[in-house]
């Protein structure tokens, strides 16, 4: 064999080695990186309206607002948690620290679409902002798919591979107060893109791992896609009927 072949060949198996190494990290760490990743990109979001929208806000802001951003952040907190006992194998701290998730998120969910209408009416009344009824249906739809991945999650926590798929998507579901933040992403309704391009990550980790994407990618996250769509719809469109139903909820 010539020694250019032969280091064609070498070449080839380092290669190989790399895309191995690459897609055992993936598989291993995938997950913990993702929590890490959706806990920079809620620092970076919120840091940008946090003080004058909260700890210096003038009026100041109904308490229900701390609560708020305490038991939502301790979700991150736990997700990165939850990520890290299962890489170093402590499984049973993992399902036993789950149901506090499950507790957890059954308050995510009350109390974000309480706040949803406690800040609507706040915005309306004391800050007199216009158009704030029909943006309701942005947290209305995050609260409605984040409790349904959390509950699907549950339902099939003694099958791992649907199981961290459905926190995935459901904790992705929460970037959307933080990409909303950003000027750009919020005047162009781009959020949830922004949300769901995250969620592509994992897509993209089960192609280059296992050869083909989950059926929990497949099926899942084109209804998600869907109802985001609708939501955008309700808030920009503002049809007759959601409306009146905003109205009698925000009482405006």
């Amino acid at each position: 064999m010539a020694l250019r072949d032969v280091g064609f060949v070498a070449g080839v198996a380092q290669e190989g080695t790399r895309t191995r190494r690459f897609k055992r990290f993936l598989s291993r760490y995938f997950y913990l990186c993702m929590s890490l990743l959706l806990a920079v990109i809620v620092v970076s979001g919120f840091s940008r309206t946090v003080g004058a929208n909260l700890f210096h806000a003038s009026p100041p802001r109904p308490w229900l607002l701390w609560m708020h951003g305490a038991v939502f952040s301790t979700w991150i907190v736990f997700f990165i948690a939850q990520s890290a006992l299962v890489r170093v194998r402590r499984v049973a701290v993992h399902r036993l620290l789950g149901w506090f998730g499950v507790g957890l998120a059954t308050v995510m969910v009350v109390l974000g679409l309480t706040v949803a209408v406690v800040m609507g009416r706040f915005d309306v009344s004391v800050l007199h902002q216009k158009d704030i009824d029909q943006f309701l249906a942005i947290p209305i739809v995050d609260m409605l798919i984040f409790g349904a991945c959390v509950g699907l999650a549950v339902y099939w926590r003694k099958k791992p591979e649907f199981h961290r798929r459905l926190l995935f998507l459901g904790s992705c579901e929460l970037l959307n107060a933080a990409f909303g933040r950003f000027d750009f992403l919020s005047n162009n309704s781009l959020f949830f893109v922004a949300l769901d391009c995250v969620i592509l990550l994992g897509l993209g980790r089960d192609w280059l791992v296992d050869g083909r994407v989950h059926k929990v990618y497949r099926y899942w996250l084109p209804a998600m896609i869907a109802v985001q769509v609708f939501a955008i719809y309700l808030w920009r469109a503002n049809p007759a009927w959601w409306a009146g139903i905003t109205h009698a909820i925000l009482g405006v």
